[in-house]
């Protein structure tokens, strides 16, 4: 969502900048514009601080010539915004200052602000998590057909494990996660020949009468990594968290970006209320919001989505994943010593540092549900072992 202002502004605007007019490092700030959140305004001296994606800080300055135009996210043109002023601005909106560049990339006179408010990218990315969680389907690629262009995927729920095969055409719109990168947003455009077996996926689309197809419009796929560990250091004014990986014990740092998602597992004597059927429930902070779909594995049985509601898959009941997107939100204070966590995230160069997509802490009493029983006379598996291949898939994020 934060990358659709800046690609809005270069259609709204038109311009283009070559890379050799002006050195990029921040695709937030060209020649012509800067692209970000309003972090201040200070009317005395009439700028407009504006932070970019990017982390830089760039001071819009105004005059009574500056004009004003709002847009609503998603639009591609002016011929739908409106006129507005100054007084229309508030610190977390996102707006666009066009001007010419300061050679210091730090200050643009405006001559215009297109202005995207911090409420309606809101709403919009609320309406749109909440049509991926109605509309959508999780899972890890375990086989693909370069002929026929089918992926076949598998997904947790708390039946069982669950194959969905994924026909994906000219129309559907493919993006992929770039490595390092946790953010749904800045996924590229992407194909079919760039995936692989073991790759994480989500889908937006339409699911078949058996549950056993999946018709999609958009597929977002990434290459992640799913581990678990034993928290073994946490500094919070850093946000680095040192493990101790579960299944080869090798010593790791999570990274904790703004864009992280940090979740906590309920005690095991909690999960009778969010998995106990018809006995409400929710875990921690209140039922999930059935209406919202997705996966809500307590309350009341939703309504709608296919057999037995949004909540429910067809052949399969409640997803797993679902249910750790619904899961009470934390942060890096929140996580101690000692924890059990299980993380996602992309594939990076080195492998000893992971940048977390989520992490959900108080896994113990995940690993508890997924663990293999040991046959007789085998020795209890390891908690982790083969966590990658287990249809636990919440690295790729929702709008």
């Amino acid at each position: 969502m934060r990358a659709l202002l800046f690609s809005v502004a270069i259609a709204l605007i038109g311009l283009q900048v070559s890379a050799t007019a002006f050195q990029q490092t921040d695709k937030d700030i060209t020649a012509k514009y800067a692209v970000g959140e309003v972090k201040a305004i200070d009317a005395s001296a009439k700028q407009i601080t504006i932070k970019t994606d990017g982390g830089s800080i760039v001071v819009a300055s105004y005059t009574e010539k500056t004009t004003y135009k709002k847009v609503a996210p998603g639009e591609q043109s002016l011929s739908n915004a409106t006129d507005i002023t100054l007084a229309d601005l508030a610190e977390g909106d996102r707006v666009m200052a066009r001007g010419n560049v300061g050679e210091d990339r730090k200050s643009v006179p405006a001559a215009m602000i297109v202005v995207m408010s911090k409420g309606d990218i809101a709403k919009k990315q609320e309406a749109e998590r909440r049509e991926w969680r109605q509309r959508g389907i999780l899972g890890v690629i375990t086989s693909l057909k370069p002929d026929t262009h089918e992926i076949t995927i598998q997904h947790r729920t708390i039946a069982g494990q669950q194959n969905v095969i994924i026909p994906v055409s000219d129309k559907t719109e493919m993006r992929r996660y770039a490595p390092d990168s946790i953010k749904f947003s800045d996924a590229k455009p992407s194909s079919f020949a760039e995936l692989k077996v073991g790759d994480q996926l989500r889908a937006l689309g339409d699911r078949g009468e058996d549950g056993t197809h999946f018709t999609p419009q958009k597929v977002v796929t990434g290459s992640f990594r799913t581990i678990g560990g034993k928290v073994t250091a946490v500094d919070p004014a850093t946000g680095e968290i040192k493990i101790s990986e579960l299944e080869k014990k090798l010593p790791l740092t999570i990274v904790i970006k703004p864009d992280s998602v940090l979740r906590k597992f309920p005690p095991a004597s909690e999960m009778g209320m969010m998995m106990g059927g018809n006995r409400g429930g929710g875990g921690p902070g209140g039922p999930a919001p059935a209406a919202q779909g997705g996966g809500a594995p307590g309350g009341a049985r939703p309504q709608g989505g296919g057999p037995g509601g949004p909540g429910m898959r067809p052949g399969g009941g409640p997803n797993i994943n679902d249910m750790l997107e619904r899961l009470p939100t934390i942060s890096v204070a929140d996580v101690k010593v000692g924890d059990t966590i299980i993380v996602s995230s992309t594939q990076g160069v080195d492998p000893t540092r992971l940048t977390a997509i989520a992490l959900v802490s108080g896994a113990d009493t995940l690993f508890a549900m997924l663990a293999p029983r040991p046959q007789p006379g085998q020795a209890t598996p390891n908690p982790a072992g083969g966590l990658g291949g287990s249809g636990i898939s919440f690295g790729i994020g929702l709008p």
